[in-house]
């Protein structure tokens, strides 16, 4: 069976992510990491894609990019390519370091570029390797809450932070919020709208026994003012579509469209 075609995103935005090939380390030590972000700042000066953030674990690496010119295929191949003949190089090894080709899904509206975002920058928080998403050093989050932190200037926050009016301590405080409760994106091994569907079912049946633990999911979802702020809750915190949202509810694409998030 051939490969599905990759998704382009009509606005340019994509989230990306790049495995180890079996799930193994792409990072032995800082120097890997180091390498790998020159790699990618280079790749960016060449073709002019901006980057928004970046989360470098020990076995994959999250990116939030902005690419117009449809070219995301091709960085990306020549980014992986890179690095692995460095990594193979260094640990004089051979075979492939990324597993199959980068995961991407493209995001069409400002909710979803949001929720990437934070989730991007939890990513260490999650796995327990600090407590706040500013402590960790191998992330664009540090680039946000200080602009004049020396060596990130290559991280374009000013288009992400103007949703903000550019107020860091708002964005500061957003990405902190219900950190923990953020669905897996593309960390998880389904792919398309049948994996985000599943995902937010599971996402919606956990919040729904955070908020009202004492009822029945159908009683709570008969109760209009409740839907509604379930609705504003799949909007601002889950990659769902409009559609997505309202084949999950039960209710009409009209009936989630109406409902503001206040964002």
């Amino acid at each position: 069976m051939g490969r599905v075609q990759r998704e382009y995103s009509l606005t340019g935005y994509y989230h990306i992510m790049m495995r180890g090939n079996e799930r193994k380390n792409i990072f032995l030590d800082n120097q890997d990491r180091q390498r790998f972000i020159d790699t990618l700042v280079k790749k960016k000066q060449q073709t002019g894609f901006k980057l928004y953030a970046y989360c470098l674990m020990d076995n994959h690496i999250h990116l939030l990019v902005n690419d117009e010119k449809q070219e995301i295929s091709i960085i990306m191949k020549g980014i992986a390519t890179s690095y692995a003949m460095f990594f193979n190089r260094k640990y004089q090894r051979v075979g492939h370091v990324f597993q199959d080709r980068f995961k991407s899904e493209s995001i069409e509206n400002e909710q979803y570029l949001f929720a990437v975002i934070r989730y991007i920058h939890a990513n260490p928080v999650k796995a327990n390797l600090v407590e706040k998403p500013e402590e960790y050093i191998w992330s664009s989050f540090r680039a946000y809450i200080d602009a004049n932190l020396e060596g990130f200037q290559w991280v374009d926050i000013k288009d992400i932070l103007e949703l903000f009016s550019g107020d860091v301590e708002e964005f500061k405080d957003f990405s902190n919020e219900r950190m923990n409760s953020e669905i897996d994106f593309l960390d998880n091994d389904h792919e398309g709208i049948v994996g985000k569907i599943e995902q937010g079912r599971l996402y919606l049946q956990e919040y729904l026994k955070r908020q009202w633990p004492d009822e029945s999911i159908e009683t709570i979802l008969n109760d209009p003012k409740i839907k509604k702020d379930v609705i504003v809750e799949l909007k601002n915190n889950t990659a769902l579509s409009i559609r997505n949202i309202a084949q999950i509810l039960g209710i009409s694409r009209g009936s989630v469209e109406k409902v503001k998030t206040g964002r």
